[in-house]
């Protein structure tokens, strides 16, 4: 089981901070949600702690290593990615595109397996695609791609999983069943959440981000308060436990109340 930390991790671009001097923590198994508001750089975050961009100041860590003095290859094979929203550029199959989860597990020449096949089978069923696994990829709604980008995290086999808005695009069903499915996966989870009922549920622990910056952390029931909602929002709103759940659940309501 594997932990991933920031400490002080800072990003910046044209002389502002889009994240700054974060520090959060992802313990070894646990599903850690960030929310706030657009442009509150939850993205950014995401991507220094995945690799697309390299922080100006601080590290990402999965136990104690440096994420970015890591190989390309031996960073994916610890940490998977599902980004924001799945670009329809690959020109491949549902299939193939679900099967680049395994190339971090081979050399470059070396062909798929029966193994690999199966655990592609499997990914492409746990999603509900299968029966989209010929499809050309850039065919897909926006939804079934972010389905077929989870189910490539998935044959990837990580220690940790690092998800931008995976519920984008996606019916409510499915929304609940990837969200069902990551906790299920028993890896360490981070993931950026626009609903804040949804990481409420699926979320042991929350960091809110406004400005670059952390203004809040805890469990939902500590973060997710009407006076935080209202500070970092900027709405009025109820929070109450749910009678089946036990989880917070928030009601929006009018300015005028």
């Amino acid at each position: 089981m594997t932990t991933l930390r920031t400490e002080g991790l800072s990003y910046g671009t044209d002389g502002r901070h889009l994240v700054d001097s974060v520090d959060i923590e992802a313990r070894a198994g646990e599903t850690v949600g960030l929310v706030g508001p657009n442009g509150s750089g939850k993205t950014t975050l995401l991507r220094c702690v995945y690799g697309t961009l390299a922080p100006t100041h601080g590290r990402a860590l999965l136990d104690g290593e440096d994420l970015h003095t890591m190989g390309a290859k031996e960073r994916a094979r610890r940490l998977a990615t599902v980004p924001q929203d799945g670009q329809a550029v690959f020109e491949l199959s549902v299939r193939e595109v679900v099967a680049m989860g395994r190339s971090p597990h081979k050399r470059f020449w070396e062909a798929d397996t029966a193994a690999d096949a199966a655990l592609v089978r499997a990914a492409l069923g746990r999603v509900g695609i299968d029966a989209l696994a010929d499809r050309p990829f850039p065919s897909l709604s926006g939804g079934e791609r972010q389905r077929a980008l989870v189910a490539r995290a998935l044959v990837q086999e990580p220690a940790v999983v690092v998800l931008d808005e995976p519920t984008n695009h996606l019916d409510i069903r499915y929304q609940l069943e990837v969200l069902s499915l990551v906790r299920d996966l028993g890896t360490t989870n981070l993931l950026a959440l626009h609903d804040l009922n949804l990481a409420a549920y699926y979320c042991d622990r929350l960091y809110v981000l406004d400005a670059g910056r952390i203004v809040a952390e805890g469990t939902p029931a500590e973060v997710l308060t009407p006076d935080l909602l209202k500070r970092v929002y900027g709405v009025n709103a109820e929070v109450s436990e749910h009678p089946t759940t036990g989880a917070p659940t928030v009601v929006y309501l009018p300015a005028s109340i």
